[in-house]
């Protein structure tokens, strides 16, 4: 640990150059690594030695920016993946297998809503989806003897509400199961989801760490908290030999950094999910700037919000760090430094008005993206969501006028400007 201070955990984490060493993190360009002897890496493939032979598992690159994100969120080990879609697969696919049960918030990410209901279906994994606002009493009842964890997002896509970490911790705990909390949009800058009871915590890296838009990858974190051995029976895969790895118990042999190993050892090697070594590189160099962009993003959208809560043409918006919002309380809790740059709002006229107006932006631009430096926005009923049917729609709180608002890092004033002579043509 560098420093207690985020900003200086931004630029420092992961790498500590030795003398003569580059000082920036270097780009392990390479699939494959030598070794002298035949037993060195035979030692690898059973698990018994550190170190790398092949960048389908693990790279120097991946690993150092792994780091640095996993010390960033306050846990004991990360992972890179090739996207937030795999992580936000191979997080729940690292405890469950078919005939398993889960249980995630309606509010997610389309792509992963599809994921969970659809794709993970098929693999023989049910998935219960849930009202985020349910009582504590209505939720433990949807729990079976094989649940093996609760989801959700810290601030949601696309509706931006706050999940109530600490409650849904104390649920899943009840039941012996961890808490999968995907931090993508308020970034471990403004949340850090360990220190409200969550045991593994998810984002896609796209989003706000690389902040430009130029490399896709994804990040699982493990606060090594959850205590697999005491329930044992719910989680095999951690707690019995892998016959794959000569026998070996996760949970007995690495204690702490257990679910990693197994994800990075197991699913990684079958799957194949990672993140190139360049695009690692390209995600360091938005983490070292993360925290002073995410102030700028926040003071932004706030402002933006607080044009759009007055404008007449405007029907609602939502953001939490409105004190109008229904989430305000919540923002205080967990993140009382700023939500995030996302905001949603839908304009009077309906659907059809929201879309016209989208087409008349001219600095803002339509994209699939978010959390970028540069302003954009999208539809989520004709675009990121246009798989659900209506009933999901409505069920995941997605209205059919929701435009989503992701504020760059342009000065607020010409975003708003920007707005104002869209909002003049209809």
């Amino acid at each position: 640990m560098y420093g207690k201070h985020v900003e200086t955990q931004c630029v420092h984490e992961g790498y500590k150059p030795e003398n003569g060493e580059p000082r920036q993190i270097p780009v392990y360009q390479s699939t494959t690594f030598q070794y002298n002897t035949s037993d060195e890496m035979g030692q690898l493939f059973d698990l018994e030695k550190e170190g790398y032979f092949y960048t389908r598992l693990q790279n120097p690159t991946n690993d150092a920016v792994a780091a640095k994100i996993a010390a960033l969120e306050g846990g004991v080990a990360g992972m890179l993946t090739s996207s937030g879609q795999a992580a936000n697969f191979m997080v729940v696919f690292n405890i469950c297998e078919a005939g398993d049960h889960f249980i995630s918030s309606s509010s997610i990410y389309g792509g992963t809503f599809n994921l969970f209901t659809v794709t993970m279906k098929k693999m023989g994994i049910e998935c219960s989806v849930i009202d985020q606002n349910m009582t504590e009493e209505e939720i433990d009842k949807l729990f079976k003897p094989n649940t093996k964890a609760v989801f959700g997002e810290t601030i949601t896509n696309p509706t931006v509400n706050i999940f109530d970490i600490e409650k849904f911790a104390n649920i899943a705990h009840r039941h012996g199961v961890p808490l999968i909390v995907d931090n993508t949009f308020a970034t471990p800058v403004n949340c850090r989801p360990f220190e409200w009871g969550a045991d593994i915590v998810t984002h896609s890296t796209t989003k706000y760490m690389d902040g430009h838009g130029v490399g896709v990858g994804g990040c699982i974190v493990d606060s090594g908290n959850f205590d697999w051995m005491a329930h044992a029976d719910k989680f095999p895969g951690l707690t019995t030999p892998d016959e794959s790895y000569h026998g070996i118990t996760y949970a007995k042999r690495f204690g702490k950094g257990a679910y990693i190993t197994k994800a990075t050892a197991q699913l990684m090697r079958d799957l194949g999910c990672i993140q190139s070594p360049q695009n690692a590189f390209y995600l360091n160099l938005g983490l070292e700037s993360l925290a002073v962009r995410m102030k700028q993003h926040c003071s932004g959208a706030l402002a933006v919000a607080k044009y759009l809560e007055k404008n007449d043409k405007v029907a609602w918006v939502k953001y939490p760090d409105l004190e109008s919002d229904e989430s305000y309380e919540l923002f205080k809790k967990y993140t009382p430094n700023g939500s995030c740059g996302v905001l949603c709002f839908g304009l009077k006229g309906g659907r059809d008005i929201s879309v016209s107006f989208m087409d008349k932006l001219k600095l803002a631009s339509i994209e699939t993206h978010v959390a970028d430096s540069r302003t954009c926005l999208l539809h989520p009923a004709s675009h990121t969501h246009r798989q659900m049917t209506e009933k999901q729609l409505l069920e995941a709180g997605i209205a059919p006028d929701l435009i989503r608002f992701s504020v760059g890092l342009e000065n607020s004033e010409d975003i708003i400007a920007d707005l104002e002579q869209a909002f003049k043509q209809i």
